[in-house]
């Protein structure tokens, strides 16, 4: 199996490994029969890395399987495009995905599926998806609706090890954001059942993960549709409160939607990371307003301003797009303006493309490509400028440091409380004896860019 994409589709991919062994088949990088690629489709960039994986796979001699977001987005279409692809799969394909493997391998044809706006379908009920039990070793049978209704299963088959793993708050999303496709493939926003949550997350701490990486399309949304808009304040405490948990860490975090209860919880409950993965995606009101989402400059300093009075070393980070229908000069410069003040941590920054079946690609107003590569060259120096900046600002403080790699030589990789596992920076720390999965407390005493460097001062 072969996972391009975020950490979503991670979770997707070992959910599906636990379906595959629960059928017979057995995962392994040596000779496969099989080869399922979950793809990406959420970029154009994306798209094509899932399209190049797919055609190298097939020179294996495997037989390709296309699951994931380019698959359930494209269907039929993409089938027909790549016919070294032996089946494309759709979501609702996963829960027998072992037979659609038989199939596959036995050479019967699998019709692609076609796409349909996924928003239109009706979310499964909390009270439906908990239609049977999953066993935990040393903590019975939970709830789940993960399970099938045969009965219990395991969770997940994890595919990589390490101390870090990502645990899905939610599916879908109800933000109709412009520029994004992925509401309409992905679906309504439907929470995860609390229950089913700490179960998950039981099993991963008996697994040795000792950080959870909170994960959905937008994790200030969960519990929405369950009736309870605190939901996740509530249960990041019970997560952090499991033995063997030593950081919980969300991501996907809305600015217009987060409440000051929220805020409390992350930047002040003891084994949750004060780190705010902000969603800005720019800083002027007038493209904000275009791209059907909310703020100003002015709002976004006082929510960053709200983040430090309660924890001043917390880690913000967030992506950007640039050259959105109808950006001015004077709107670019409210972002580099923005920026400058704001002081994050990681800052992303991409440039706008039209995405099949979005609103904004019907808009007018589009940059000639040239502007938007020369904004977006302007954007990333910036962003390299500032975030070293932010990093230097972070030399003398005292960093919890979750150990990740040996690097030899007394050297060890991990990463802070305000670093977010691959898309943020890291930690180099020197040491002795130190082993992945180990939480030690460090002085940071130099930074390479966005990295650190430290010394440790005391372990846990």
């Amino acid at each position: 199996m072969i996972t391009l994409g975020c950490a979503r589709n991670e979770v997707d991919s070992e959910e599906l490994a636990a379906r595959l062994e629960a059928s017979g088949w057995a995962l392994g990088d040596d000779d496969p029969d099989v080869i399922v690629v979950n793809t990406c489709g959420f970029i154009e960039s994306a798209k094509k890395d899932s399209i190049d994986t797919m055609l190298a796979a097939a020179d294996s001699g495997a037989k390709v399987v296309a699951a994931g977001c380019m698959a359930e987005r494209y269907g039929a279409e993409l089938a027909g495009a790549l016919p070294e692809a032996a089946a494309v799969l759709s979501f609702d394909d996963y829960t027998d995905i072992g037979a659609r493997l038989d199939d596959v391998l036995e050479g019967r044809a699998l019709t692609p599926h076609t796409p349909r706006d996924r928003r239109t379908l009706l979310p499964i009920s909390p009270v439906e998806r908990h239609a049977a039990p999953i066993s935990v070793p040393g903590h019975g049978d939970l709830p789940s609706g993960l399970a099938p209704a045969s009965g219990p299963r395991t969770l997940r088959r994890r595919l990589t090890g390490g101390p870090v793993a990502s645990l899905k708050l939610a599916s879908g999303c109800d933000r109709r954001c412009t520029f994004c496709a992925i509401p309409a493939f992905r679906g309504a926003y439907v929470s995860r059942h609390p229950e089913d949550l700490l179960a998950e997350a039981f099993w991963l701490a008996d697994q040795g993960v000792k950080e959870l990486v909170l994960v959905s399309e937008n994790s200030t949304s969960y519990g929405k549709d369950l009736g309870d808009l605190r939901a996740l304040e509530k249960l990041l405490p019970q997560l952090a409160a499991i033995e063997g948990i030593d950081r919980v860490r969300v991501s996907y975090l809305q600015p217009a939607e987060l409440r000051p209860g929220l805020l409390d919880v992350i930047a002040g409950t003891e084994g949750v990371a004060p780190y705010f993965d902000l969603s800005f995606q720019h800083a002027s009101n007038a493209v904000l307003r275009r791209m059907r989402r909310f703020g100003d400059p002015d709002q976004f300093l006082g929510l960053l301003k709200q983040i430090r009075d309660r924890a001043p070393e917390a880690g913000v980070r967030s992506n950007f797009i640039v050259g959105f229908p109808g950006e001015t000069e004077e709107q670019f410069g409210e972002l580099i303006d923005f920026l400058t003040e704001a002081r994050l941590d990681v800052i992303g920054v991409f440039g706008y493309s039209d995405e099949d079946g979005t609103e904004a690609a019907g808009f007018e107003g589009k940059l000639d490509p040239d502007v938007v590569d020369e904004r977006v060259a302007a954007l990333s120096e910036l962003a390299e400028e500032l975030t070293s900046q932010r990093a230097e600002e972070r030399i003398g403080t005292e960093l919890s440091v979750l150990v990740e790699d040996d690097l030899g030589d007394g050297g060890y990789e991990g990463r802070a409380a305000h670093q977010g596992p691959e898309v943020d920076g890291s930690v180099t720390v020197r040491g002795i004896g130190l082993v992945p999965g180990q939480i030690v407390r460090a002085v940071a005493v130099d930074s390479e860019g966005v990295d650190l460097i430290a010394r440790i001062k005391a372990s846990t």
